[in-house]
């Protein structure tokens, strides 16, 4: 049985967002985190000379 005029997967394309966006968030802060970690090590090497 076909479904109503109108009614979409909203609430399964909602999630579906909600879950990429966290996918993406995380690499975002994991990005930024190794280049801080990198940072940090090019600096005490710099120091050490």
């Amino acid at each position: 049985m076909p479904k109503p005029k109108g009614q979409k997967n909203g609430n399964n394309k909602a999630k579906h967002t909600k879950l990429l966006d966290r996918k993406i968030n995380k690499k975002k802060e994991e990005k930024a985190l190794r280049k801080e970690k990198l940072k940090a090590i090019i600096n005490k090497a710099k120091s050490g000379r």
